[in-house]
C-alpha cells in the first residue's frame, strides 16, 4: 500500500510542476509575444520571417524554460534566444533582403503623410547603421532594455554597449543634419 501512495503522491508533483511550468509560460507569452515579434521584425524587416523567428523563440523558451532563473530577466532571456534563432537562420540559408517598408507595424491611419515620411526617413536610416551599432540602439529604443542589459544579451563589456549607443545616436544627428541642409537647398 505504501508503494502506491508514493506513486500517485509523484504524479502529483509532476502534474503540479507542469500546471506550473504552463502557467509561466502562458503569462510569458501574454505579456511578452508583441515586443519579441517586433524585435524581430527589426532584425529581419520581412512580417512572416518575423513571425516564424517569434514562433521558434517561443518554442525554444518552452523547451528550456527550467533555465530561466528569475522571471524579471525574462524579456532579455527571449530576445537572447530570438537573436540565436536569428542567427540560425543565416547558418542554414542566406537571404537576398532589399529595402523592405517596415510601415505595416505603425497604424498608417493615425499619422499624417508627413509623419508617416519621418518614420519611414527614420527607419531607413537606423536600417544603414552597422550591426555592431544598429543593435544595441534598437534594444534600447524597441526592447526598452538599460546598458547593462543589453551588455548582458550582446555578451558585451557595458562600455561598449555605450560607445556603440553614443555613436549611432550621432550617425543619426548626422544623418539628420545632412537630410535638413539637402532638404533646404532643394525647397
Amino acid at each position: 500500500m505504501m508503494i502506491n501512495w508514493r506513486k500517485k503522491k509523484s504524479e502529483q508533483s509532476v502534474n503540479s510542476d507542469m500546471l506550473n511550468k504552463q502557467r509561466l509560460y502562458d503569462s510569458l507569452v501574454r505579456a511578452l509575444h508583441t515586443d519579441i515579434f517586433r524585435y524581430a521584425f527589426w532584425l529581419c524587416g520581412d512580417k512572416q520571417v518575423a513571425e516564424d523567428i517569434t514562433q521558434e523563440t517561443f518554442l525554444r523558451a518552452w523547451k528550456s524554460l527550467d533555465s530561466l532563473k528569475d522571471e524579471k530577466a525574462a524579456k532579455a532571456w527571449l530576445i537572447t534566444i530570438l537573436r540565436r534563432e536569428n542567427a540560425r537562420r543565416f547558418e542554414r540559408k542566406q537571404f537576398d533582403y532589399s529595402d523592405v517598408e517596415q510601415d505595416s507595424l505603425s497604424d498608417i491611419d493615425s499619422l499624417s503623410h508627413e509623419d508617416h515620411a519621418e518614420q519611414y526617413w527614420i527607419r531607413r536610416q537606423i536600417a544603414k547603421l552597422e550591426p555592431e551599432y544598429r543593435e544595441p540602439l534598437v534594444l534600447q529604443i524597441i526592447g526598452g532594455f538599460s546598458g547593462d542589459e543589453i551588455a548582458q544579451m550582446l555578451e558585451l563589456n557595458r562600455n561598449t554597449v555605450m560607445t556603440r549607443l553614443f555613436r549611432a545616436r550621432n550617425q543619426l544627428k548626422d544623418a539628420l543634419e545632412h537630410n535638413e541642409i539637402r532638404g533646404q537647398s532643394n525647397g
